[in-house]
């Protein structure tokens, strides 16, 4: 039976007990604490089910919002599975701009204006008039404070009073009020071309809402139970549109994790997310700890990283106690370091790990360029995420119109092998190319829409036109599938993924924190090393260079300094040698336990006869090989380790009238 067809009641049972509290809080105001790895999507998409199940919601009445395309695709893949399809499942962008291209010509007329996807020729246009600096970096930086004030409702006029109270530092060499005149410039620009931004399309419905009650009104008719995920990362904006839609009602259920809060410069407030329960008096607060993705080691290393230091942060539980321990590198330059991942990762494909349960993540996309050039000599394929979209490529568009085509003319058969006949046509063949490049690209991508259509025709047993259907909603909403590939990413992009190995590469003081971070900053470069670390499941490598072209050598990063492990002294790492080695002894070889003791009694009265320390006669894990081997002359004697040409002749005989008196085993 599938998730689709079962009660309600029978939904449970695929719960934990944290879990099911959060799948039967059918109404709210509810908040949801998520630690990472806890199943939050899992228990947030069983609570809409239950709900819609046991008749307490009317599907077509709830909203789900969160942040990623790729997040709302999941949403409403499980949603679809269990069997409540018609929820609308959006990011906030999608679900405003669906609002304001409906209620747009009501109350202007005509369609919505372009949205321009980047504000780099606008601001560089309205950099220029004011005579400002406009080179790639300087008008990125102006960006994203464009960014930061729109999203915190922030005017020109109010800008540089509102940057100070916020700490923020002045955009190269220009003063907050400079930067406020941007701002007004920037809004005449794109007033004098006619389009509107990013951010335009939820500020524009907020002010259509706030002008047109009557408007919000079928909105607030239409939706009456709300779900928000990374509740940790609303900014003002967002949260003065939900406030709208919700009205004075209380069905609201959120979910985040303040260890996670990586957005703070981009605007996002945790502060909704801590302080729910004031907002909302007499909420339901649930706390999800049971992580179901990492190991224990990589739970230890996370939980004494940060979830103890944050209010309303969860400290993880694992269900896996065990597991390989986190491992740590120092290396000696950049290329060392990425040249040595390529060779791990191919250690672990030959193992039978897949190449997309693995990624590379690191702080800045600058560090990106050092690992693809160590993977493409490697031979390994690899996905820059944030890079080129899956759904953009050239030979995914020309499949789809294939598809398309295919599927009006009712093809019969079994998927996999349709869209194989398709793909062979456009010049995929069984084996990838021998050569990297463009050509082995293409094969990736036809590589992957195979793998969707065999999952499909596995899961479903999709046709044709469901494939081609499926295909066009995830070009839609960009959820784009998973790829046989590594991934390389920034920590930021990394957010709400997961890989079964993770290598965070470059965790050293400059990198990671970045150098310019100063109070509140510094303490989310912290929780962005947390959000990493989280990442993975099974495996985690943590590492960084000590070469820096000339620029000195790099140190650890303050966060993992007392973390990472000791260099051992030679004396140290002698004595943790010789207790495995007497371990050993005793587990492995019995026999030869009383023959070493023999051995130690004879080197201790050999010792105070020369007055010398006992190791400065022969060591224990030389003395523990000569009573597991028992050498029968001086030429086999000679061939242990550390029976040297003075040892011997010193020694030897006396060694060997010991050995030959303790039978075997005797």
């Amino acid at each position: 039976m599938s998730a689709a067809e079962r009660s309600a009641t029978e939904l449970l049972s695929d719960l934990d007990a944290q879990q099911r509290e959060v799948a039967t809080a059918v109404h709210g105001p509810v908040c949801v604490r998520a630690g990472a790895g806890t199943g939050k999507t899992r228990a947030i998409t069983y609570r809409i089910a239950y709900a819609v199940k046991t008749g307490a919601h009317n599907p077509r009445q709830i909203l789900a919002v969160t942040f990623t395309a790729r997040a709302a695709g999941e949403m409403r893949s499980r949603l679809r599975d269990l069997g409540v399809a018609q929820v609308q499942a959006r990011t906030f962008h999608s679900a405003a701009l669906r609002q304001l291209r409906y209620f747009w010509p009501q109350v202007i007329g005509g369609p919505v204006p372009e949205i321009k996807e980047t504000k780099r020729g606008l601001i560089a246009q309205a950099a220029t008039q004011l005579g400002m600096e406009t080179d790639p970096v300087t008008i990125r930086d102006l960006q994203n404070e464009v960014e930061w004030a729109k999203v915190s409702l922030i005017t020109a006029a109010d800008y540089p009073k509102r940057a100070v109270e916020s700490g923020r530092d002045a955009v190269g060499n220009y003063s907050h009020q400079e930067v406020a005149q941007l701002l007004q410039a920037y809004e005449e620009v794109k007033s004098e071309r006619g389009v509107i931004d990013f951010e335009d399309v939820i500020l524009i419905l907020i002010g259509i809402f706030v002008q047109y009650p009557n408007l919000l009104g079928e909105v607030r008719r239409q939706y009456r139970y709300f779900v928000v995920d990374e509740y940790q990362d609303v900014s003002p904006m967002q949260h003065r549109l939900l406030q709208l839609w919700l009205g004075d009602r209380r069905e609201l259920c959120v979910v985040g994790d303040v260890a996670q809060t990586i957005y703070s410069f981009a605007g996002a407030q945790a502060d909704y997310l801590i302080n729910f329960a004031k907002q909302f008096s007499g909420a339901k607060e649930v706390a999800l700890i049971t992580d179901y993705r990492s190991t224990g080691p990589i739970v230890q290393l996370a939980n004494e990283l940060v979830a103890e230091e944050l209010p309303g942060a969860v400290r993880l539980q694992a269900v896996q106690s065990d597991g390989d321990p986190v491992s740590f590198d120092c290396y000696a330059d950049d290329a060392t370091q990425a040249s040595e991942i390529a060779g791990k990762i191919l250690t672990l494909r030959k193992q039978g790990e897949q190449l997309s349960n693995m990624a590379i993540l690191y702080r800045t996309r600058s560090q990106s360029a050092e690992f693809e050039n160590a993977l493409a000599q490697a031979g390994i394929p690899f996905l820059v995420q944030g890079g080129e979209r899956f759904f953009a490529r050239r030979e995914v568009k020309e499949a789809m119109v294939t598809l398309r085509a295919l599927a009006r003319s009712g093809p019969v058969g079994e998927l996999p092998e349709l869209v194989d006949g398709v793909l062979y046509t456009m010049g995929w063949r069984e084996h990838p190319p021998s050569a990297q490049g463009a050509a082995r690209e293409r094969w990736d991508s036809w590589e992957t829409i195979r793998a969707l259509a065999a999952e499909l025709w596995e899961t479903r047993r999709a046709t044709a036109g469901d494939f081609i259907a499926e295909l066009e909603t995830r070009a839609e909403h960009q959820y784009e599938p998973t790829q046989e590939a590594v991934t390389l990413s920034t920590l930021h992009a990394a957010k709400g993924l997961e890989w079964g190995t993770v290598f965070l590469a470059g965790m050293s003081e400059g990198l990671l924190p970045i150098s310019l971070a100063r109070g509140e900053a510094l303490a989310e470069e912290k929780r962005l090393l947390y959000v990493g670390v989280t990442r993975a499941g099974a495996q985690l490598f943590v590492s960084y260079a000590k070469g820096n072209a000339g620029r000195g050598e790099r140190k650890v990063s303050r966060f993992l300094a007392d973390l990472w492990p000791k260099e051992e002294s030679r004396a140290t790492a002698s004595r943790r040698r010789s207790r495995a080695k007497a371990k050993e002894l005793v587990t492995e070889h019995p026999e030869a336990v009383p023959l070493f003791a023999e051995l130690k009694a004879w080197r201790a009265a050999k010792a105070a006869q020369l007055g010398k320390p006992a190791y400065n006669v022969i060591h224990d894990v030389t003395l523990q090989e000569i009573a597991i081997r028992r050498p029968q002359d001086l030429a086999e004697l000679g061939q242990i380790r550390g029976i040297g040409a003075h040892k011997l002749t010193n020694y030897g005989l006396d060694i060997l009238a010991i050995v030959a008196e303790r039978p075997f085993g005797g």
